[in-house]
């Protein structure tokens, strides 16, 4: 079983910077994928960025240029983050930690909301 606990969402204007969190534990030495999907009100979830266990990285064609996503592991806690830059209106939404391993696994979500 993997848990996962997102942090560092909040309310930012045109042009500002967020980064998120996801901390995995549990079951972590599982875990190949990692990844970032958000959901706008009235909208699917779409997948924003991911990273494999290999570091090989994936952005949405909205996103590339102004979001970066890494991971560190520190222990039995595996962290994902996504650095947010040029953050624009159409960015509002709830962001999701998403974990794979033997399941799928997703966080509780977290609020980003752009506007001025």
């Amino acid at each position: 079983q993997v848990q996962l606990v997102e942090s560092g969402g909040g309310l930012v204007q045109p042009g500002g910077s967020l980064i998120l969190s996801c901390a995995a534990s549990g079951d972590i030495l599982n875990i190949y994928f990692m990844g970032w999907y958000r959901q706008a009100p009235g909208k699917e979830r779409e997948e924003v960025a991911s990273i494999t266990q290999n570091g090989r990285t994936n952005y949405a064609d909205s996103v590339k240029g102004r979001f970066t996503v890494s991971r560190t592991r520190d222990g039995a806690k595996l962290t994902q983050y996504l650095q947010m830059n040029n953050l624009k209106p159409d960015d509002t939404a709830v962001y999701f930690c998403n974990a794979r391993a033997t399941r799928q696994h997703w966080g509780q979500g977290t609020q980003v909301t752009v506007t001025s």
